[in-house]
């Protein structure tokens, strides 16, 4: 027997799927506290010695965190080859802009503090809250995008032709996917600044992230509401190979309003899913304002990872819906590598993911517990 069959096809596809989603539910909740504290540096932080305080709270961690955003991104150019390329080829711009504003936050790091002109540090900090927000909102937008179909289509070679444009992608439905993106890692970014900071920074945050809760619930309903109510989805109306080659073209779908719903009618303990949601954003805001500090940051970090787990839940077995041509929809049934490339690549995460995961643990224990202002104050024991 062939090593790789000790797994079947179909079910290292259906793995590979909740490794994507693991993958990007791990960058968000790490890489999204810091993207929540810079949005977050204008408004919580008055001082020089404040905004250093948020600053320091996220730079021991913040590079390492990145790593996820990496393995996402290499997981899918190798086990979603089409995906990778329809995704980052169509939303071109938008990757861009994000590359754009990530590369604005190590320089804003190293540079803010090379000179003590307050308008050199107030700049290098609007940089960091652009490298911040703008990453958050353009994810949220590509997750509204693809909740409504992207504009590509496959001709019979599958050669992809996208046909969408860059103010295409944002419009409304899009736009308010984008600021649940915002919202909720405004929460998480003020649960970490108030778990690291104390004083004034830390009760800013308290009193932001609380707002924050209270918009993310808000928010993510009325999301929910405007996908059922306006925004068709799309379902497969041919019989389902889940075993056979990675081949859009040999399916047939169609869009149908409501069709985002029907994994739920079909299986209704999927609800749990948006449920745990809405009730640890509503624990998180909780935590907040009864000062549990550790406990705000788990049930924010939980909310987070099941609002993105309820678009995966909600659009499988579409990985990428096409708007232009529903056949040409990339699912996860016919768009993956090969049964081997998957195997072999799912041997490398067994054994790299737990390190990665132990060293990631390691790293925040040793740096755990608050910022000390007086050591920022004299200079000692902290980068920025």
């Amino acid at each position: 027997m062939i090593l790789h069959d000790l797994i079947d096809y179909q079910t290292l596809r259906l793995i590979w799927w909740l490794l994507l989603g693991v993958l990007l539910i791990g960058f968000a909740v790490t890489d999204g506290f810091d993207l929540g504290v810079g949005t977050l540096l204008p408004f919580v932080a008055r001082t020089d010695l404040e905004r250093r305080v948020v600053i320091n709270t996220i730079g021991p961690v913040w590079e390492g965190n990145q790593v996820w955003l990496i393995l996402g991104g290499g997981a899918i150019f190798a086990a979603w080859p089409a995906l990778y390329a329809v995704s980052f080829s169509g939303f071109y711009l938008a990757m861009f802009a994000i590359l754009a504003a990530l590369i604005l936050r190590p320089v804003g790091f190293k540079y803010r503090s090379k000179r003590e002109s307050p308008a050199w540090r107030a700049g290098w900090d609007w940089a960091l809250f652009v490298g911040g927000f703008v990453p958050a909102l353009i994810f949220g937008v590509a997750v509204g995008n693809t909740l409504q179909g992207v504009p590509f289509r496959l001709d019979m070679d599958l050669r992809i032709f996208y046909e969408g444009t860059f103010f295409g992608l944002l419009n409304p439905f899009a736009l308010l996917c984008g600021l649940v993106s915002v919202a909720m890692l405004v929460m998480h970014g003020s649960t970490w600044l108030v778990l690291k900071a104390e004083g004034p920074v830390a009760e800013r945050a308290r009193a932001i992230g609380s707002i924050a809760a209270l918009l993310t619930i808000a928010l993510f309903a009325l999301g929910g509401i405007a996908l059922y109510l306006f925004v068709a989805g799309y379902q497969i109306t041919s019989p389902i190979v889940t075993d056979g080659p990675s081949n859009p073209l040999l399916k047939t779908a169609i869009t149908a309003r409501g069709a985002w719903f029907s994994n739920y009618a079909t299986y209704n303990w999927l609800l749990a899913v948006p449920a745990v949601g809405l009730l640890g954003t509503a624990l998180a805001g909780l935590a907040l304002r009864a000062r549990w500090e550790v406990a705000a940051l788990l049930f924010s970090a939980l909310g987070i990872a099941a609002i993105i787990a309820t678009v995966g839940v909600s659009m499988f077995p579409f990985i990428l819906p096409s708007s232009l041509d529903p056949r040409s929809s990339l699912t996860v049934w016919d768009t993956s590598s090969s049964h081997l490339t998957l195997f072999i690549m799912l041997v490398c995460v067994v054994i790299f993911l737990p390190l990665i995961l132990a060293y990631t643990s390691w790293v925040y224990k040793v740096l755990w517990g608050k910022v000390d202002e007086k050591a920022i104050r004299d200079g000692e024991g902290h980068a920025y």
